[in-house]
């Protein structure tokens, strides 16, 4: 009996980091020992990181086991889509393509700014009075 061929790719987002192990299957993703259903909440947050897997055709084609840590829920689910589409590169190099174009394999670098002294936030500062 052979191996199953597993793929994986590491996927970024704010301040999540997602590892994305890819095997062919029936379609069944597993979050940090979840169900998908059960560890994502939100609607949009699921839609979000199945994207790559619908626009390729791969939905019902390939097992996900995903381990995510830090940032929150949005953060998880664009670090878990950036691993998947980083992961299907890897499964099927004819993918890149569609991948590229729907600007998947991009890493967002967009981070919280950081608060600086004498400010309230990053960039908020206190009401100014003339009187």
């Amino acid at each position: 009996m052979a191996a199953e061929k597993i793929f994986y790719a590491t996927g970024r987002r704010k301040t999540s980091s997602a590892r994305v192990f890819m095997s062919t299957g029936t379609g069944k993703i597993t979050i940090n020992g979840k169900e998908m259903e059960q560890y994502m909440k939100r609607a949009s947050s699921k839609a979000h990181l199945v994207f790559p897997l619908q626009i390729t055709s791969q939905s019902n084609k390939v097992d996900l086991k995903i381990t995510v840590k830090g940032g929150g829920e949005s953060g998880q689910a664009g670090a878990i889509r950036h691993g998947i589409s980083r992961a299907l590169t890897q499964y099927d190099e004819t993918l890149r393509d569609t991948l590229k174009k729907a600007g998947l394999l991009t890493r967002d670098s967009r981070m919280v700014e950081r608060k600086k002294y004498g400010l309230k936030g990053a960039r908020r500062a206190s009401q100014f009075s003339k009187r």
